[in-house]
C-alpha cells in the first residue's frame, strides 16, 4: 500500500464513524548513523519508524490519534476511537479543516528534496575517521568527544477529508566532530557541524574535522570581561538565535494569547531600517523546504519584516481565526495533535559590510560565538543568556572570554541590529553577523 493509499483509507474510515471532516498524516523515517572516537566506533544506528496521524471533527469538536500499526482494521479502530472522543471533549469554535486548503494531488517537484545517494556502514565509518583524524592533527588538540556521520529519508503524505492529498521524501545527510583543546582546568571543548539535503552539498570530512579542531584551540585559556556595557556582535553560529526569538514574538498562536510583547507591533518598526527577514519554503534542496503546509495549504514565500516594519503574523487555520485573519501557509504539524504556526526556511537579510568591517570601529567589544541557557521572557522581552566568545580591541579579534552573560531587551535589541554581508544558508534559520551596540555584560 502506498504512502497516500494509507492516508485515504483512514480518511474514509473517519467518514464512515461519522467524522464531519478529517485529516490525516503519514510519516516515515528510515536512518543510519556512525559515530567513532580514537578511531574506533562507539555507535553504529540504523533506525526505521513508521507513525500515522488522524485528526477528527464533528461540529466544532475534534480529537486526534495516531497509530504506528498500518492495516485496515487498525484503521478501523483507530478512526472509530477518535470518532467517540470527539464527542465528549469541549467545542472549539475556532477549530477545523484550513479553508484555503489546495485540492487535487500535489508533491514537491521543483524542490530537489530527495538524493539518490546512500552510504554504506563502511563508508560512514571512513568517512566519520577522516573527520576526527583531521581535528586531531590541529596543534593543541588534546582529546576527542568523537565525530558522528549519518544519512536518512523521510517521506510525507498528507490529505484531508475536502479533497487535499499530497506526498514528498526528503533527505538528509549530515557530518559532525567534536574535540578538546588544552590540558587542565584550561582545557576548552568545541564543535563542526554540517548538514545538506544532498551529499553532494556536504562539507569535506577534512574541512569538518580541522574546523572543530582550530575552534577548539582558539578557546584554549579564556578569561573574564569586566562588567560593563559593551558593542556586541553575534557570530553566525548564535545570530540565528535571535531571529527564533523574533519568530515565537510574532507567533499567531502567542499572538492570539496576548502572551508577546510584539502584540501589538504589527505594520510597525521592530527592526533596524532597511532589514528584511523572509521565510521561504520554495527554496531548492532548502533543508526545510516543502511543497504544502501541515494543512495542506499552499507553501509559498513570505516576507515577515520588509524595510524593518512588521508584515504579518505566522499563522495556521485556527490562529487565523482566532486573529480574524487567513492562514499563510505556516502550519506544521506531527501524527499526534492539532497544527500549529511555525517557519521554515528563514533568513535575514544580509547588509552590505563584512564580518571584518562590520566590527573594524570597535574599541573595545565581544565577538559571542556561543550561547548558554535561556532566559528570555516573551511576555517582556526582558533577555539574558550565558555567553562566551572573544574580546574585540580595536577592531582586531583578541583573548577568549567565558563565563560571561549578556542581557538587554528584545524590543530594543532588534531595532539596533546591524547585520554583516556574510549570510550562508547552511540551516533551516540563517543569519549573518549582527552586531548589536549598548549591550549589558555581566563578567568580572
Amino acid at each position: 500500500m502506498s504512502t497516500t493509499r494509507h492516508v485515504e483509507a483512514l480518511l474514509a474510515a473517519a467518514k464512515r464513524h461519522g467524522a464531519d471532516h478529517a485529516d490525516a498524516i503519514f510519516i516515515r523515517n528510515e536512518s543510519e548513523s556512525a559515530m567513532v572516537r580514537k578511531g574506533i566506533p562507539e555507535g553504529i544506528e540504523r533506525s526505521e519508524s513508521v507513525a500515522l496521524g488522524l485528526r477528527v471533527f464533528r461540529g466544532q469538536k475534534a480529537a486526534s490519534v495516531s497509530t504506528s500499526v498500518l492495516d485496515d482494521a487498525e484503521f478501523d479502530r483507530l478512526a472509530e476511537q477518535a470518532c467517540a472522543m470527539a464527542l465528549v471533549v469541549p467545542e472549539d469554535r475556532f477549530g477545523g479543516v484550513a479553508p484555503d486548503a489546495m485540492i487535487g494531488h500535489f508533491d514537491a517537484e521543483g524542490l530537489d528534496l530527495s538524493d539518490t545517494a546512500s552510504p554504506d556502514m563502511d563508508t560512514l565509518l571512513s568517512r566519520a575517521r577522516e573527520a576526527e583524524e583531521a581535528a586531531l592533527a590541529v596543534s593543541g588538540v588534546t582529546n576527542t568527544n568523537g565525530a558522528s556521520v549519518g544519512h536518512g529519508r523521510t517521506v510525507i503524505a498528507l490529505g484531508t477529508s475536502a479533497g487535499f492529498m499530497g506526498s514528498y521524501s526528503r533527505t538528509g545527510h549530515s557530518l559532525s566532530a567534536s574535540v578538546l583543546a588544552g590540558e587542565g582546568v584550561s582545557m576548552q571543548h568545541d564543535y563542526a557541524y554540517h548538514s545538506t539535503v544532498h551529499l553532494e552539498d556536504l562539507d569535506a570530512p577534512e574541512s569538518v574535522g580541522r574546523l572543530a579542531g582550530e575552534r577548539a584551540v582558539a578557546r584554549i585559556n579564556p578569561s573574564r570581561p569586566k562588567t560593563g556595557t559593551y558593542d556586541v556582535i553575534y557570530d553566525p553560529r548564535v545570530s540565528s538565535s535571535l531571529l527564533g526569538h523574533l519568530v515565537s514574538a510574532i507567533n499567531g498562536a502567542s499572538i492570539a494569547r496576548g502572551t508577546s510583547f510584539l502584540k501589538e507591533a504589527m505594520g510597525t518598526q521592530i527592526l533596524s531600517t532597511g532589514l528584511t527577514v523572509r521565510d521561504n519554503p520554495r527554496l531548492v534542496r532548502g533543508p526545510a523546504s516543502r511543497p504544502f503546509d501541515g494543512e495542506g495549504c499552499a507553501a509559498n514565500v513570505l516576507d515577515l519584516v520588509i524595510d524593518g516594519v512588521l508584515q504579518t503574523w505566522l499563522l495556521d487555520s485556527r490562529s487565523a481565526r482566532q486573529l480574524d485573519l487567513r492562514s499563510n501557509g505556516r502550519a506544521s504539524r506531527g501524527v499526534s495533535g492539532p497544527p500549529s504556526p511555525s517557519v521554515t526556511n528563514l533568513h535575514l537579510a544580509p547588509g552590505d559590510l563584512s564580518a571584518i568591517e562590520l566590527r573594524s570601529d570597535i574599541k573595545e567589544g565581544i565577538l559571542v560565538t556561543e550561547l548558554m541557557g535561556s532566559s528570555v521572557n516573551m511576555l517582556t522581552g526582558d533577555y539574558s543568556r550565558g555567553a562566551s566568545g572573544f574580546m574585540i580591541r580595536n577592531g582586531e579579534l583578541a583573548e577568549p572570554v567565558a563565563e560571561l552573560t549578556i542581557a538587554g531587551n528584545l524590543r530594543d535589541m532588534f531595532t539596533r541590529m546591524v547585520p554583516a554581508s556574510d549570510l550562508s544558508f547552511r540551516n533551516s534559520v540563517n543569519a549573518p553577523s549582527i552586531r548589536i551596540d549598548g549591550m549589558s555584560i555581566a563578567g568580572l
